[in-house]
């Protein structure tokens, strides 16, 4: 797994939760960031770690490549003193420590391109850092003036309605004045000569309706 798997599984971990609860974005970008300096410093250990290795390696192979010429010397020292048998297990030694020497090259070969690998990924993740913390202040500054503006139209939104109901119940104020005005001028006057005389009307409608009535009832009564 690279370490920028790692760093994704790491951050999410804990992003997600602040994400599902709509926390501040500052402290969830500040996290992001604390995580990616974290996952550097991480790598970075691994790099000095893996450094060392790789100087044990080249120590290795500086005493192997010695012994092997060593074990050389001996055998053409022994054949040139006849003494054939020492040469051919001079030889035999000489023959293990060159393919301990191979196996010791292949592991620092295997050592330095790792190393060249981590060194790239810690200048990416450098870079992506350096690009993070740029972009912090300017993502900071985006959600205060956002968050500012948000709040000033709420205000400004919160401020016309109140007005508006404000204006409506001081008309229905108005209207119920006024229409106590009404009611006080009528309190308490009389009827005008105009009601006296319609309700005369009235009366004597009603009065001709009753004769017609006895007058139709006395006329049943005598036949």
């Amino acid at each position: 797994m690279g370490i920028f798997s790692r760093l994704s599984d790491i951050v999410n971990s804990n992003i997600n939760a602040l994400l599902d609860k709509a926390e501040d974005p500052e402290k969830i970008i500040r996290l992001i960031i604390q995580e990616m300096e974290d996952t550097l410093v991480e790598v970075r250990s691994d790099a000095v770690r893996i450094i060392a290795d790789r100087k044990e390696a080249e120590r290795q192979i500086a005493r192997l490549a010695t012994e092997r010429d060593d074990w050389q010397a001996k055998a053409e020292l022994a054949m040139s003193k006849g003494r054939e048998d020492l040469a051919r297990a001079a030889l035999i030694a000489r023959t293990r420590v060159a393919e301990s020497l191979t196996a010791e090259e292949r592991h620092l070969a295997d050592i330095v391109e790792g190393l060249e690998r981590q060194g790239e990924d810690i200048a990416r993740l450098q870079a992506k850092l350096d690009d993070a913390r740029k972009r912090e202040a300017s993502m900071i500054s985006r959600h205060k003036t956002a968050t500012s503006r948000l709040q000033a139209r709420r205000a400004t939104y919160d401020d016309r309605l109140v007005g508006a109901l404000g204006r409506m119940e001081a008309m229905e104020r108005s209207l119920d004045h006024l229409e106590g005005k009404v009611e006080v001028f009528d309190h308490g006057r009389g009827p005008s000569l105009a009601d006296e005389i319609a309700a005369l009307q009235t009366d004597h409608a009603v009065d001709e309706e009753l004769a017609r009535m006895r007058q139709a009832l006395a006329d049943r009564t005598a036949n």
